[in-house]
């Protein structure tokens, strides 16, 4: 069956870096495109990132643009995120997701919190 399992997060103070990854399982992982998503206490979840199955077409939310970094490694079936200049707003659960002929997909999320 699909399975994405994230790992990565923690407590990190405000301009301090962490990278997300995200195990794939359960379907061809290089002929999808994947996502990363967010949400904060309180909040709708929220799109952050996108890479293209080949890894060469990238795109952000404007608020995490020139920070964040999405990437891939077909061989290893994971996307990463990597994160910089983190600040307190980037303080959320981050979920992988990808969307199949048969529906979307979700990791269980990890926690990122960014506070002094």
């Amino acid at each position: 069956q699909v399975q994405l399992v994230e790992s990565g997060g923690g407590l990190v103070q405000p301009g301090g870096s962490l990278r997300l990854s995200c195990t794939a399982s359960g379907f061809t992982f290089s002929t999808y495109t994947m996502k990363w998503y967010r949400q904060a206490p309180g909040k709708e979840r929220e799109w952050v990132a996108t890479v293209h199955r080949t890894g060469g077409i990238r795109s952000y939310t404007d608020s995490v643009e020139g920070r964040f970094t999405i990437s891939r490694d077909n061989a290893k079936n994971k996307v990463y995120l990597q994160m910089n200049s983190l600040k307190p707003e980037d303080t959320a659960v981050y979920y992988c997701n990808v969307h199949l002929d048969r529906g979307p997909y979700w990791g269980q999320g990890t926690q990122v919190i960014v506070s002094s």
